[in-house]
């Protein structure tokens, strides 16, 4: 499966690059987002939900590690688990929730939920890049292979 890559030259260029993706979403979608901190996850993340519908105010979730809200009709979940030490800490958030194949799942620091999450159709990953940022692309199932080609 390819991968693709941006150049986004600030923090409206990743909010763009949300929305766009979101634009080429047609159902569910597991997306794990890897960067160091700062790098623009949870505002990738909230232009994403916000291009999908989400009329609330869309909160961070490092200190509730999930919000959970409506995007079109379906289910979008917003985790951040940064503050988790160990996946077994996972048990209590009721994460069955996220098994359900329409629902848009946004898993920041996914590696720290190894083995308690739905495996990704694409995984992001943001990086500086200069005085901006980079946006790595890679698809991880068929379903995350269509949603990049139309993202072409």
């Amino acid at each position: 499966m390819s991968e693709q890559q941006w150049e986004l030259a600030d923090e409206d260029a990743t909010r763009a690059f949300g929305a766009r993706l979101a634009e080429a979403l047609d159902g569910g979608l597991v997306v794990y987002l890897r960067g160091e901190l700062g790098a623009g996850k949870t505002s990738f993340a909230r232009a994403m939900l916000t291009a999908l519908g989400v009329g609330e105010r869309i909160k961070s979730p490092t200190y509730s590690l999930v919000e959970g809200y409506q995007a079109h009709g379906r289910p979008a979940w917003h985790l951040d688990l940064y503050r988790i030490a160990d996946p077994g800490e996972l048990e209590w958030l009721g994460l069955d929730a996220l098994s359900d194949p329409a629902a848009l799942i946004l898993v920041e620091w996914p590696e720290r939920g190894r083995g308690a999450l739905p495996a990704p159709d694409l995984e992001l990953e943001l990086a500086y890049e200069g005085s901006g940022r980079s946006a790595r692309l890679r698809p991880r199932t068929p379903r995350g292979e269509r949603v990049l080609a139309r993202l072409r």
